[in-house]
């Protein structure tokens, strides 16, 4: 399989990525997940979803949608497209699937592929992190990995704007 079938093969609707997680579960694979905009990949991300992945057999990545992106950032948010962002984040050798979500939260689509592990970045709690409860409740860890020093989408942002 060349690179691009493999991009295409990663990337999933939640109806599609179901199935796979049951065989997953089936064959006693550990699953991770995180959630996140993930807008402009920099290398704090690339830093916190290798070591997301660690924790696992296989890391489920949910993408916000552009829209949920614009609710939570504001309207000039998101600068790259959600078609963009799943082509990038399926271009991760460390992300085994993506798929968009448009909720406020991820506690709907946690409810249904319940991982074995919950991942957030360094700016959560466990007790702030939507769908902690859930997963502890269900035998599942919940881990806090903190960020990499000096990388973050608002100061490249701002970088571009003085620019």
């Amino acid at each position: 399989m060349n690179h691009q079938q493999t991009q295409k093969h990663k990337i999933h609707t939640l109806e599609t990525l179901l199935p796979l997680v049951q065989s997953w579960k089936q064959d006693n694979q550990k699953i991770v997940f995180t959630n996140g905009c993930f807008d402009l990949l920099h290398p704090g991300h690339v830093d916190y979803l290798n070591k997301a992945a660690d924790l696992g057999d296989h890391l489920i990545v949910a993408l916000n949608t552009d829209a949920s992106v614009q609710k939570l950032k504001g309207p000039h948010r998101p600068i790259q497209s959600e078609a963009a962002r799943l082509q990038i984040m399926a271009g991760l050798e460390c992300v085994s699937a993506v798929f968009l979500f448009s909720e406020d939260t991820p506690l709907e689509v946690l409810t249904e592929i319940l991982p074995h592990t919950l991942v957030k970045g360094g700016d959560y709690t466990i007790e702030t992190i939507v769908g902690a409860r859930l997963i502890m409740q269900h035998g599942g860890n919940v881990e806090v990995i903190p960020f990499l020093e000096g990388y973050s989408t608002s100061s490249i942002e701002k970088k571009i704007k003085l620019s």
